[in-house]
């Protein structure tokens, strides 16, 4: 598994993604846990919340959903926050990591290493065997 550095425009991403996040919470219902920022390989950034619910959606998928719904669909890096999680990133879960394979095998997705440091990886590296 190839392990990217994290930029400055990675950190931003994280920024974004915790902005959101922090506009939409909904205290009390916990429908808006977690924020999402995506950067396209343009340089355009969109962001999302989860929605959750019966039949919740992931951050992930909300955001993903909203590039795609602009015209996007060459996409470059992607993180989930929340902040209270270490470095404020949560790692998408398996039904994200099967939707990033499926849409963008080869997008950065921002982690936490086995160390606890931030690092990229492929979308593909974090779904062997898919």
């Amino acid at each position: 598994m190839e392990r990217y550095q994290l930029t400055d425009e990675d950190k931003k991403l994280i920024e974004f993604g915790l902005d959101v996040l922090n506009t939409n919470f909904d205290d009390g219902i916990y429908n808006h846990t977690v924020g999402c920022a995506i950067r396209c390989k343009n340089g355009n950034i969109y962001k999302g919340v989860n929605c959750d619910g019966i039949h919740g959606s992931c951050a992930e998928y909300i955001t993903m959903g909203i590039a795609i719904s602009a015209g996007e669909r060459e996409f470059d890096t992607i993180v989930a926050v929340h902040d209270k999680h270490l470095n404020y990133v949560i790692p998408p879960c398996g039904n994200c990591r099967q939707m990033l394979f499926e849409y963008c095998p080869d997008i950065k997705v921002i982690v936490n290493d086995e160390n606890g440091n931030l690092i990229k990886v492929k979308a593909r590296d974090l779904l062997p065997f898919a």
